[in-house]
């Protein structure tokens, strides 16, 4: 079978790849040598797939349905694999090999058409947080997972250099403001957490064992009020679209703070951090659209 990358993830690889990367030059062969060691018959390559990985519909040797991810170095695919042992598949998708190569992961089949966005807002909000709560466990005592005060101290150098670049005063001052709620932040965090670190609402998919599981975490160690961040600004294009967006949006806030016991000021402050770190993002990859609405959303906190 030719393992052709669906143009999605061409895209974002491209968006992102390290000069001489040359990982989608071997995924082919990478691809084949994992369906034979595991001995996987292959259905087809997902499409549109994801950002970061190549998704491919398998059956496994006794005919289970099953999932084969492959994942680039930078996508750290031995992270995910750590946290999905952890959960063991209390909330998130399950590992069914423990390990079939670096960057290879061998998963359970979900029904990969079917995510939470496809129910009405109330009810998908409601559905993905009680999924995200059940993520937040404890992390390993000897776990090497990023932190968040890591993984926003590498965004945040970033954002320092885009925010006195083209973007303007604007851009500037929203940068300066995410800066100052990620600093008070991280000065005094209420809990230490394993968090899915991308969770959002596509990532919860449709499953035979429970309604809904977790997909695609980055999984990284610190407060609750980071992972629930994402959750907020989820069909921010709808959200900008309405005369009500910068109302709804803080009720929304509110109201995921308030059912997960979350500090509403603690996840107003990630949420802005989070959608200006994406916005100043996209500018500086060339999608100008998306940095548009991702700015305008920050603006309203």
């Amino acid at each position: 079978m030719a393992f052709e990358p669906p143009q999605r993830l061409v895209r974002a690889l491209g968006e992102t790849a390290p000069s001489g990367d040359d990982w989608l030059e071997k995924l082919p062969e990478v691809a084949q040598q994992a369906v034979d060691l595991s001995e996987l018959t292959v259905e087809r390559v997902q499409v549109p797939g994801g950002r970061s990985s190549l998704v491919v519909l398998v059956r496994r040797a006794d005919g289970t349905p099953a999932v084969l991810k492959l994942a680039p170095r930078r996508a750290r695919p031995e992270s995910e694999r750590a946290a999905l042992a952890r959960w063991g598949g209390l909330g998130a998708v399950q590992l069914v090999e423990p390990f079939a190569g670096e960057g290879v992961l061998v998963l359970e089949r979900l029904h990969p058409d079917v995510s939470v966005r496809s129910l009405p807002e109330a009810k998908a909000l409601l559905e993905a947080a009680g999924t995200l709560r059940r993520l937040w466990v404890e992390p390993p005592g000897d776990h090497a997972f990023e932190t968040v005060a890591e993984r926003t101290g590498r965004q945040a150098r970033v954002m320092r250099d885009s925010g006195s670049g083209s973007g303007g005063a604007e851009v500037a001052s929203l940068v300066s403001a995410a800066l100052e709620a990620r600093e008070a932040l991280l000065a005094a965090p209420p809990e230490v957490r394993l968090l899915h670190g991308t969770f959002r609402q596509s990532k919860v998919l449709a499953a035979e064992r429970v309604p809904w599981l977790a997909v695609g975490p980055d999984p990284v160690v610190g407060e609750c009020a980071f992972d629930l961040a994402r959750l907020v600004r989820d069909r921010v294009e709808d959200l900008i679209a309405t005369p009500s967006g910068a109302s709804t949006t803080r009720r929304r806030i509110k109201r995921l703070a308030e059912s997960l016991d979350v500090d509403q000021e603690r996840l107003r402050g990630w949420t802005l951090f989070r959608a200006v770190e994406s916005g100043v993002r996209a500018l500086r990859v060339g999608r100008p659209r998306d940095a548009e609405l991702l700015l305008e959303f920050a603006g309203w906190l």
